[in-house]
C-alpha cells in the first residue's frame, strides 16, 4: 500500500483494514492455543506448576547464590507451605481454557507485530518501513526475554513471599488454582509488555507525546515505581529486591537514551526540510 493509496482510503476503509488485521492475529493466536492445548499436560506439569517445587532452577540458583555472598541460607528457599486446590465445578476446564489462549497469544506474538507493522507502515517513510524485519527482531526479542523473566525471576518470588506468608500460625496457605494461574499469567505477560516499553517510547517520541527530558524528570516517580513493584513481589530481604529492580531499571534507562536518539534524528531531518 503506498502512500498516496493511504491518502485515497476513507475511514471505513482503514476499519476495513483493521479487521482484517484483527482477524489473522485472532486466527494465529487460535492456532498456537490449539498446540498448547494438546501439549497442556507437559505445560501444567513441567512449567507452570514447576514454580511450586524447591527443586525449580530459580530456587536452587538463590540458594548457591546465598551460600557464594555469605549469607548462609538467608534467601535459600527450602520450603513452600502451600497446596493448589479447585473450588469451582468449572474452574479446571475454565483455567485450561484460559492458560491456553493466553499462552498462544505469547507464542504468536511475532505474527501479532508483523501484522500491526503491516497496519501502520503506509504512515511511515520508506526507510522506516524497510526496517520491519528488525522491529519485529527486536520487539519479540524483548518482549520474549522479559516473558522469561517473569517466569524465572517474578513468579518464583511470588510464589515464595505468598506461600511464607502468615498473619497467624492458626491460617493455612490454601491457595485456588484460579489464583495461582493468574498470578504465573499476569506476571509473564505483563513483565513481558513492560520490556516492550522501550520500543513504545521509540513511537512516543517520533509524533511528539514524550521527550528525554520528561522521561528524567520523573525518573525518580519511576525509580519508585520499580522499587516498590519489587518490594511487594520479592521477600523481605535486599538481594531479592535488587534482582528484580535492576532489569526494570534498565530497560527505563534504555528507553530513555532510545527517545534522546529518536529527538536528535527528528531535530536533524526538520532542520534539513
Amino acid at each position: 500500500m503506498t502512500q498516496k493509496t493511504l491518502k485515497e482510503m476513507s475511514f471505513l476503509d482503514h476499519l476495513e483494514v483493521l479487521r482484517w488485521t484483527m482477524i489473522r492475529c485472532t486466527i494465529a493466536m487460535l492456532v498456537m492455543a490449539v498446540c498448547v492445548f494438546i501439549f497442556s499436560d507437559f505445560i501444567f506439569d513441567e512449567i507452570l506448576f514447576a514454580p511450586t517445587k524447591v527443586s525449580f532452577i530459580t530456587y536452587t540458583s538463590f540458594c548457591d547464590l546465598s551460600r557464594y555472598l555469605g549469607f548462609v541460607d538467608s534467601i535459600c528457599v527450602t520450603e513452600l507451605p502451600f497446596i493448589i486446590q479447585n473450588t469451582d465445578m468449572e474452574g479446571q476446564i475454565n483455567v485450561l481454557i484460559w492458560t491456553c489462549i493466553t499462552a498462544g497469544f505469547i507464542l504468536s506474538f511475532p505474527v501479532i507485530l508483523y501484522e500491526f507493522w503491516k497496519f501502520i507502515s503506509p504512515a511511515l517513510y520508506e526507510k522506516e518501513r524497510n526496517n520491519a524485519r528488525s522491529f519485529i527482531i527486536v520487539s519479540s526479542l524483548l518482549f520474549f526475554t522479559g516473558v522469561l523473566f517473569g517466569y524465572y525471576v517474578i513468579v518464583p518470588m511470588s510464589v515464595n513471599f505468598f506461600a511464607t506468608f502468615k498473619v497467624s500460625d492458626v491460617v493455612l496457605n490454601q491457595f485456588t488454582l484460579a489464583s495461582y494461574i493468574s498470578l504465573v499469567k499476569t506476571s509473564v505477560v505483563a513483565s513481558g509488555l513492560f520490556f516492550e516499553l522501550p520500543i513504545v517510547i521509540y513511537f512516543l517520541t517520533k509524533i511528539g507525546l514524550v521527550s528525554p527530558a520528561f522521561l528524567r524528570k520523573y525518573r525518580k516517580v519511576a525509580v519508585l515505581i520499580v522499587l516498590v513493584v519489587a518490594a511487594i513481589v520479592t521477600p523481605p530481604d535486599v538481594v531479592s529486591q535488587v534482582i528484580v529492580s535492576i532489569p526494570m531499571l534498565l530497560i527505563f534507562e534504555i528507553s530513555v537514551l532510545i527517545s534522546a536518539v529518536v529527538e536528535k534524528r527528528e531535530q536533524k531531518l526538520n532542520a534539513s526540510i
